[in-house]
């Protein structure tokens, strides 16, 4: 009997420090995570490690770098996981000859600004020169030089261009003619909805009609321009009209 009280109390006195240690370690453990959370939080959000040192833009050649970067509005030495890459985005995208802007973050420490900048489609005169605009009719820039643009035909005031589906039904079809008639065009009409006029050099019209069908329509239009006439209507293919 003495001998199996021996025993057990034997066995109580060695689980007993195991089972001390076992809160000690998890202690530890839980104490070293924190710790680990509160480095890689302290690395990211506080330390001078993870901050914007540099802030590259490409893709700009209207737009000033330093228009962009103000337009950007990321200080040096802000926290690069701080930096609200959409938001940069949309700041970016508010200058007027921007059509897009994409921004990212190059850890550890650089932000990228690629800029996508509007292109030109047609000229609009105005008093002492030009507007360029680009197919959302957006004003790219002013010129008072005539530009090798096509002019577009309009009466109405630069300011209700912007988003006019005429400017980008116009634009749409420019940028699907062939080299040949693109080389011929000096100016763009849209009449009514869907209906683009051509004015070509020679003072030959051309009622284009929308972007539908434009191969069998600038094959047709170069068969009949043989004849030399003044007046072409491809709109529809199979049933052209000259006069």
């Amino acid at each position: 009997m003495t001998s199996e009280v021996n025993t057990e109390a034997a066995e109580r006195e060695v689980a007993s420090p195991a089972r001390t240690r076992t809160p000690w370690r998890a202690a530890f453990f839980a104490l070293a995570v924190l710790g680990l959370i509160g480095g890689v939080a302290w690395a990211l959000l506080g330390s001078k490690l993870l901050v914007v040192r540099s802030v590259v833009v490409s893709g700009t050649h209207m737009v000033p770098r330093s228009e962009v970067l103000a337009a950007a509005d990321v200080p040096l030495g802000t926290p690069l996981i701080r930096v609200n890459t959409a938001l940069v985005a949309r700041r970016v995208d508010a200058i007027r000859q921007v059509e897009s802007a994409q921004v990212s973050k190059a850890w550890p420490d650089r932000l990228v600004i690629t800029v996508h900048e509007r292109t030109a489609a047609v000229a609009l005169r105005a008093p002492g020169g030009y507007y360029l605009l680009d197919r959302s009719g957006v004003v790219v820039r002013w010129t008072a030089a005539r530009p090798a643009l096509p002019l577009y035909l309009t009466r109405l005031p630069v300011t209700s261009l912007r988003g006019d589906p005429a400017v980008a039904g116009a634009s749409a079809v420019l940028a699907g003619l062939p080299p040949w008639l693109s080389r011929l065009v000096a100016g763009v009409a849209v009449p009514s909805q869907g209906e683009v006029t051509l004015h070509l050099r020679g003072a030959a019209t051309v009622v284009w009609g929308d972007t539908d069908r434009a191969g069998a329509k600038a094959k047709e239009l170069a068969i009949l321009m043989r004849e030399h006439a003044r007046y072409y209507d491809v709109s529809a293919p199979g049933t052209v009209v000259t006069r």
